[in-house]
């Protein structure tokens, strides 16, 4: 096989687009990679400018890198993510729909006298895709670890974060923050008289008609651990939290969930406990906690399916 008649072979075996431009930017080699993905052939573009082939490509990344490579005699690479798609390539043998996505490297070099510039074009639209769906799923699992499996609604993860994110808000802009918590009373003797399958059930109804109270978008209902739940609002005082709380405690008694028969209500309903952020006492997530539990817990001495905040409890207690 002669010289040339191997190089022509080579060069059409490649797996990724060849195109060489003189000085001028003249278009010398366009290999067959390059021609099944443009729809033109290397006879009809063989000596036109690459820039007026490609007008959309004058004053561009790609031309920049060109003229920057014949004067400092150094290879330039284009950024996939700034230049996805620079040549109008699609896959062999369509060319039309979405152009594949492409890594384009430029390197000068001389034959003799003159000079060149070899521009190579890779499709990495398979590694790209990939990337996408990568990511896609990390993102789809990253959503799942913060998403209760039973109640579909926002789990402890979640809440730690959304809390803390909260505070560190309520602090830095001297804002507002309430948190709730709250119980299903009597769930021990709901779930041993019904079954932990009813159980279920029962706290995923709980669990959809406590969240359809929260509207605002920054407005977080959470699953805090078992039959106990959480509420976490911003720009929230604790008299409209103390509001809430009592629109969420009455709206769960009028679910009518039968109870079980050694249950202290014949229908299912709430405690509530309620802390609002304070900058000098109240100001970290341990303490509006610990101040809410309190209350929750003075709410079920106190008969329960009643709302308790903190300031009530300071009061009760002096």
């Amino acid at each position: 096989m002669q010289e040339n008649q191997f190089s022509a072979r080579v060069l059409g075996l490649a797996n990724l687009g060849l195109i060489v431009i003189d000085a001028r930017q003249h278009i010398v080699l366009w290999n067959q990679w390059m021609a099944s993905r443009s729809g033109k052939s290397a006879h009809r573009v063989l000596g036109q400018d690459l820039f007026d082939l490609y007008g959309e490509l004058r004053g561009q990344r790609l031309e920049q890198a060109v003229l920057s490579a014949m004067q400092s005699k150094l290879p330039q690479t284009l950024s996939p993510s700034l230049n996805p798609s620079p040549f109008p390539l699609y896959p062999a043998g369509s060319w039309g729909g979405e152009r594949v996505e492409q890594a384009v490297s430029v390197t000068p070099f001389n034959e003799g006298k003159e000079r060149y510039c070899l521009i190579e074009v890779s499709d990495i639209s398979a590694i790209v895709g990939r990337e996408r769906q990568l990511r896609s799923q990390a993102e789809a699992l990253r959503a799942q670890s913060y998403v209760d499996g039973l109640t579909g609604i926002a789990n402890r993860r979640h809440f730690d974060v959304a809390l803390d994110r909260e505070l560190r808000r309520a602090m830095r802009n001297e804002g507002q923050l309430s948190l709730l918590l709250m119980d299903i009373d009597s769930f021990k003797a709901y779930n041993d008289h019904f079954g932990h399958q009813q159980g279920d059930a029962c706290l995923t109804l709980v669990a959809e008609a406590f969240a359809s109270m929260l509207q605002r978008p920054a407005d977080l209902a959470a699953r805090y651990g078992g039959e106990e739940f959480a509420a976490v609002l911003p720009d929230t005082s604790l008299e409209q939290a103390e509001r809430h709380a009592e629109a969420i405690r009455a709206k769960i008694a009028s679910l009518g969930i039968t109870h079980a028969p050694a249950a202290t209500r014949p229908h299912v309903t709430m405690s509530i406990g309620v802390a609002t952020f304070d900058k000098e006492r109240l100001n970290d997530a341990a303490a509006m906690l610990a101040a809410a539990d309190s209350c929750l817990y003075a709410a079920k001495k106190a008969g329960r399916d009643c709302v308790i905040v903190h300031r009530q409890q300071q009061e009760n207690a002096a």
